[in-house]
């Protein structure tokens, strides 16, 4: 790729920011997320009796000498995310200019730059009929470069199967955390899929990613109509009534996803390819509160 996945001037705004989650995770390493666990950190949860062998400088003195009994202070403690970016590269994810894929590559990019330089864990799945590459969880500044040059290195291909691929990552994850999906969701089994997300535990958000003439055509006439990942074609005339029934479906289509997701805790963020991704970023994910 020529053009850089991201710009410099770009990633220091991204270095502001950070990923925010609606629980607390179980962390591995030193980070800067709340953490489920009780430790020696700085922001103060609670009190529990004092056990033989707990460290006796986290003893509450004054409490001690008021109620003569000894007490430990706990403290929440301060631990990475894990961040997991699930890609989907199937063929209909080369339509347009930018295509779809490119610009989801971007948009998990800046995601994923967000959780590096917090020292969040983040990794990467492609997946189109099932997972077809993944990236090893990267941690910290060290991972930016192999981390980007994974993203420059997708290519588009196959058909899409929701269900088994995002069932083979769920199954094989080793941690919970936030999980961002960021396809088409060209696939009619998409909830399945998503489910599986859920049922392992992750914080789901989805970043529907479309192409603007795939949100307002301007097809019009007789035309043979080739199907991406099937082959299948079909022959139709384009008029502006077929036009609106297209329309209506669409936004049927998207809302269904929407409606599902909130039902479920699920983010929800359709994207046009024709939107500065950096107003994906900086906009509306931080209203939506998924990054601060």
């Amino acid at each position: 790729m020529s053009e850089p996945i991201l710009d410099a001037a770009f990633m220091k705004k991204l270095e502001r920011l950070s990923l925010m989650t609606k629980r607390a995770f179980a962390g591995q390493m030193k980070g800067e997320k709340r953490s489920v666990k009780r430790g020696a950190s700085v922001e103060f949860a609670d009190y529990r009796e004092y056990l033989p062998g707990d460290d006796l400088r986290y003893v509450d003195w004054n409490t001690a000498a008021r109620l003569e009994k000894l007490f430990i202070k706990l403290f929440i403690e301060e631990e990475d995310l894990y961040l997991a970016l699930l890609i989907d590269t199937s063929q209909s994810m080369a339509f347009g200019e930018p295509s779809k894929l490119r610009y989801a590559a971007r948009v998990a990019a800046a995601l994923g730059y967000i959780g590096l330089s917090n020292y969040d864990r983040v990794s990467v799945t492609a997946f189109a009929a099932d997972v077809r590459d993944l990236l090893r969880t990267q941690r910290g500044r060290g991972g930016v470069l192999p981390f980007f040059q994974f993203l420059n290195r997708l290519e588009p291909g196959g058909e899409t199967s929701f269900p088994r691929a995002l069932k083979t990552f769920a199954t094989q994850a080793k941690y919970r955390g936030v999980a961002i999906v960021l396809s088409d969701l060209f696939d009619p089994h998409w909830s399945e899929g998503l489910k599986s997300l859920l049922a392992r535990g992750f914080q789901v958000a989805v970043i529907h990613t479309l192409n603007e003439e795939e949100i307002a055509p301007s097809l019009k006439g007789d035309l043979r109509i080739i199907d991406c990942e099937t082959g299948e074609s079909k022959e139709m005339s384009v008029n502006p009534a077929l036009l609106q029934r297209y329309q209506a479906t669409l936004n049927a289509f998207c809302a269904e996803i929407e409606t599902f997701c909130h039902r479920y805790g699920m983010d929800y963020l359709r994207t046009s390819t024709a939107q500065p991704f950096e107003e994906i970023i900086l906009q509306y994910l931080r209203q939506g509160g998924l990054i601060k």
